[in-house]
């Protein structure tokens, strides 16, 4: 497996360096890991097997939260054996830095990244209605660095934009609340 580093020298934010990614990619599969993100040693070899056994498009799998050294800090954030996109509304199980993605099952254009906040939910978001499912593995093999800032700040940058999805997706009142219940209560969990 050949694993090649892309810089981001178009400076778009994620999305940018992430479709600048994609757009360099030729290989069978595409696989993300944010800079401040690490994965384990043994993480591409699992994955590839459930990719294999699973035949899924789409796979993730869980992670560790980390302090700033990239040491892993004991919170394991679960996933669930499979996802479709009814309940990824739901939930934010899918970590970027976990996703792999099988290119022989996907087109290019239909995994670009959108210039939006909260890009890579949006993201998986559409993809999942594509492919039905995303399997997932319940393992952490990704270490998740959280960044500093103010937990009250953070939380309504982070309301907004989950709102702001919805609403993208044409999702009426009634139902984007229930969704945003329903995230904000496994967000939490998640963190415990």
């Amino acid at each position: 497996m050949e694993i090649r580093i892309v810089p981001n020298v178009m400076k778009k934010g994620a999305a940018g360096a992430r479709n600048t990614g994609i757009d360099e990619a030729k290989g069978e599969y595409i696989a993300f890991v944010d800079a401040d993100d690490k994965w384990l040693p043994d993480k591409l070899e699992k994955q590839m097997k459930l990719m294999s056994r699973s035949g899924a498009a789409f796979t993730y799998t869980g992670y560790e939260f980390a302090d700033e050294n990239c040491a892993g800090m004991g919170k394991i954030a679960r996933v669930p054996k499979s996802i479709d996109y009814r309940h990824a509304l739901k939930n934010t199980t899918i970590f970027t830095s976990t996703v792999i993605l099988d290119m022989t099952k996907l087109d290019k254009k239909d995994i670009y990244f959108p210039y939006i906040a909260s890009e890579d939910t949006a993201n998986w978001w559409k993809i999942l209605k594509k492919t039905g499912t995303a399997a997932g593995l319940d393992e952490p093999l990704t270490l998740y660095r959280r960044s500093g800032g103010t937990l009250s700040s953070n939380k309504l940058v982070g309301i907004k934009r989950i709102w702001g999805l919805y609403m993208n997706e044409g999702l009426s009142v009634p139902y984007s609340l229930y969704c945003f219940v329903c995230f904000a209560v496994n967000a939490v969990k998640r963190r415990l």
